[in-house]
C-alpha cells in the first residue's frame, strides 16, 4: 500500500485513484439490482444460500480445484484428494464467514487466525497462525515473491490497525486492499488463496454494502480467469498508482459478475426452473 502516503485514512485516499470511482458506483448499481429484484423480497434465503455454494466454487477453481457447480452441489464426501480437500476447505470457508462479522471489526487477525484454522482443518502446529520464518507456504498458483515473516508480520499488523480504526474508505476499496494484502503476504503456511476471498468476502458483508452476502466476488474472480486474477495482483503489489487502481477496479468487475450471478439465480427462480 505504499501509494497511500501519510494520510490520515490510506484506504480512503486509494478511492481518489484514477477510474475507482466509477468502479465504486458500478458495483453499487450492480449490487443494487440484486437487492431490488422481487424474488429479493421473499427468498433472499435461498439466495444467500445459493450464492454461498457458488462462491466457494469459485474460490476454490482459483485455487487449483475447478470443479462443475453440480458435482459440488452433489458431493458430501471432501476427504479424498488435494482438490476435493481444497473444495471441502473453501465450502467450510463459505459457511464459517457470516460467524465473524461482529468480531471482523475488533479483532481482524482472530478472524483470519480462525479462517485458516477452517480451511486446513487440522491441529498441526503452523495451522491458525501467521507463518515463521522459514516456513514454507504452500500456494503454487501465486507465483509471486514471498515476503519475509517478519515484513508479513508487520503488514498484516498495520492493516489490522487500518480495519480497526476504520474509516470512510468504500467497501469495494477496503475489500480489494485486504484481499491483495492477504496474497501478496500470505502469512499462512497454506490456503491463503482462499481466506483472502474469504476475508474480501466478511468485508463486503460488514460493510454493508452487500448485507444478505448474494454478490459473490468469487464467482466473478473466477469468471475473469487465472490469468486475469494474476495480471491485477501484480499490478497491486507493484505499488503504483496504476496497479493499484487495476486491482481495485478488477475487484470491482468480480462483484459486478458475482451480482449478475445472483440475479440470474432470482430470475431462474422467478421462472420456476431451479
Amino acid at each position: 500500500m505504499s501509494t497511500t502516503g501519510a494520510t490520515a485514512d490510506p484506504l480512503a485516499a486509494l478511492g481518489s485513484l484514477p477510474g475507482v470511482a466509477d468502479s465504486v458506483e458500478s458495483v453499487r448499481k450492480a449490487v443494487d439490482r440484486v437487492y431490488g429484484h422481487r424474488v429479493m423480497r421473499r427468498r433472499s434465503n435461498e439466495i444467500t444460500s445459493e450464492a454461498a455454494l457458488r462462491g466457494a466454487r469459485g474460490s476454490a477453481a482459483l485455487s487449483g480445484a475447478d470443479w462443475a457447480l453440480e458435482e459440488v452441489r452433489r458431493r458430501s464426501d471432501f476427504s479424498g484428494d488435494g482438490d476435493a480437500r481444497t473444495m471441502g476447505a473453501a465450502l467450510r470457508l463459505a459457511a464459517e464467514a457470516g460467524q465473524l462479522l461482529s468480531i471482523w471489526r475488533q479483532s481482524p487477525l482472530r478472524v483470519l487466525a480462525r479462517l485458516h484454522l477452517v480451511a486446513a482443518a487440522d491441529k498441526a502446529e503452523r495451522v491458525g497462525r501467521p507463518r515463521q520464518e522459514g516456513e514454507p507456504v504452500d500456494e503454487p498458483l501465486i507465483g509471486l515473491d514471498l515476503p519475509s515473516a517478519a515484513e508479513a508480520h508487520g503488514r498484516l499488523d498495520g492493516l489490522s490497525e487500518l480495519i480497526i480504526v476504520g474509516g470512510s474508505a468504500p467497501a469495494l476499496v477496503t475489500a480489494a486492499v485486504v484481499h491483495g494484502e492477504l496474497l501478496a503476504l500470505r502469512p499462512f503456511t497454506s490456503h491463503n488463496g482462499l481466506v483472502a476471498r474469504t476475508a474480501e468476502r466478511i468485508v463486503l458483508v460488514g460493510s454493508g454494502l452487500d448485507p444478505k452476502s448474494v454478490c459473490p466476488a468469487e464467482v466473478g474472480h473466477a469468471e475473469l480467469g487465472q490469468e486475469a486474477y494474476t495480471r491485477a495482483l501484480e499490478g497491486y503489489v507493484s505499488g503504483t498508482s496504476e496497479g493499484v487502481a487495476a486491482w481495485i477496479a478488477h475487484c470491482g468487475r468480480a462483484i459486478e459478475l458475482g451480482a449478475r450471478e445472483s440475479t440470474a439465480v432470482c430470475e431462474a427462480l422467478q421462472r420456476g426452473a431451479a
